[in-house]
């Protein structure tokens, strides 16, 4: 797949045993100006800090970004970032190098985050010679893995057809407004990732090890054994 050519899950900078309460994450969202990767660019990144369950609402990051791309009047409608925004920003290499000290060694996790990582991937290694070397989280593949392992009612009880970020959130009763921001796409994952962590706890799920192979955007949950859970010789 083409997402693999820019992207590859790194190791783990920590233990995997380490708790999922001690462990420090990023959560991150861009807006592009249109999903082809080899025509289209970002436009805007945001990212939100969490320690453990707790999200660090001072503790952000947020940039626009001039693409090289053209806008497209189909982009515009939904993010609303217009060419005049982002006139005078500066172009996505000073944005990277300022993305990656914001974000350090910690865990970046987003929702559908392939696409995300699909973008940053290939502007860092054409802007900056190098690739991402942050592991990753996707929520929408916890999210299925925890619909498949609880056989609860509500918003595990089945995958919506529509599983996109703001249907899932709504579920949860996580108030979405001002949708299609980076920033705030990024905290409304940030909340989302938040209601998972007490689910995850009671499944077992509790070293960050375990949650790696969960929502490892490679490959998914699905055939996920938990540390010491016996499987199906």
């Amino acid at each position: 797949m083409e997402f693999f050519r820019f992207w590859k899950q790194p190791p783990l900078p920590i233990e995997r045993n380490t708790p999922l309460a001690d462990t420090r994450y990023v959560v991150i969202d861009t807006e592009l100006t249109g999903l082809n990767e080899r025509k289209d660019s970002i436009i805007s990144i945001g990212a939100v800090r969490m320690s453990g369950m707790r999200i660090e609402l001072g503790n952000t990051f947020h940039r626009l970004v001039k693409p090289v791309a053209g806008f497209k009047p189909e982009s515009v409608v939904i993010h609303g970032i217009t060419p005049s925004d982002v006139q005078s920003q500066p172009g996505i290499k000073p944005i990277l190098s300022e993305f990656l000290q914001f974000c350090g060694d910690d865990i970046i996790v987003g929702h559908c985050v392939s696409i995300d990582l699909r973008f940053l991937g290939r502007e860092m290694k054409r802007s900056l010679g190098g690739s991402m070397q942050n592991t990753a989280i996707d929520t929408f593949r916890v999210y299925e893995w925890l619909c498949r392992k609880t056989a609860r009612e509500g918003c595990f009880s089945a995958i919506p057809r529509d599983a996109s970020l703001y249907t899932i959130a709504k579920c949860f009763g996580i108030t979405v407004r001002g949708a299609h921001d980076a920033l705030i796409d990024a905290y409304i994952t940030a909340q989302l990732f938040q209601r998972f962590f007490p689910v995850l706890l009671e499944t077992g799920v509790q070293q960050i090890g375990d949650l790696i192979e969960i929502g490892n955007p490679e490959k998914g949950g699905g055939a996920f054994k938990l540390t010491g859970e016996i499987s199906n010789l």
